[in-house]
């Protein structure tokens, strides 16, 4: 549905968007809040609407996810290190 997409998403499409093709589930409101207080993907505004950028939110996506795994034991090798 969003693949041929080269128009910039309003919030609503960019949470539609991340839950179907990376399958993390932020609602609008988080994302609105992240664009408060920083940590969530690249935004432009035009007037007062944020535009979301299909390529923003992919690579934002991809640093929320851990590489793939074969197994749980392999997901401690990128843990942070306790105290840092």
């Amino acid at each position: 549905m969003f693949d041929s997409l080269a128009r910039p998403l309003r919030r609503a499409e960019a949470s539609a968007y991340l839950k179907q093709k990376h399958g993390l589930d932020y609602k609008p409101n988080t994302l609105a809040k992240l664009l408060t207080i920083g940590g969530g993907p690249l935004v432009r505004k035009s007037g007062r609407v944020p535009l979301y950028e299909t390529a923003s939110l992919d690579a934002w996506a991809e640093g929320k996810l851990s590489p793939p795994v074969r197994s749980s034991s392999e997901l401690a090798a990128f843990a942070a290190p306790v105290g840092a």
